[in-house]
């Protein structure tokens, strides 16, 4: 019997708090944010990893005018897809311009192959 292996998959979530987050008091801030936190808390159990969430250096070449950043490891599309969905739930983008890419484990090779036929 083959053995299956998942592909991690991974996602990166640019983030810039808009004029609905400005608008908020800081105690409906706390809130949300507290709300957040606490469905964090399942995350690891799905297989889901925080490789980096922090503000973006403005200093570099060609940076993203996005003020924050996100960079998960997932086990698979499906783990993926369920986080997606529970960031919009959240009414996340209610608050926070936002963008998302995702791709699943590649490598040099192929990310050159890919941009031959591209």
């Amino acid at each position: 019997m083959k053995e299956y292996t998942a592909v991690p998959h991974y996602l990166v979530e640019l983030y810039t708090p808009n004029a609905a987050w400005r608008a908020l008091p800081a105690e409906s801030r706390q809130q949300f944010l507290n709300g957040i936190q606490a469905a964090m808390g399942d995350l690891s159990s799905l297989g889901v990893e925080v490789l980096a969430l922090s503000e973006t250096d403005g200093g570099i070449d060609r940076a993203s005018e996005h003020r924050f950043l996100g960079i998960w490891r997932l086990p698979d599309a499906h783990v993926r897809d369920a986080l997606l969905a529970g960031i919009k739930a959240s009414g996340w983008y209610t608050y926070f311009d936002h963008v998302n890419a995702a791709s699943d484990a590649g490598g040099f090779a192929t990310h050159l192959a890919s941009l031959k036929l591209a």
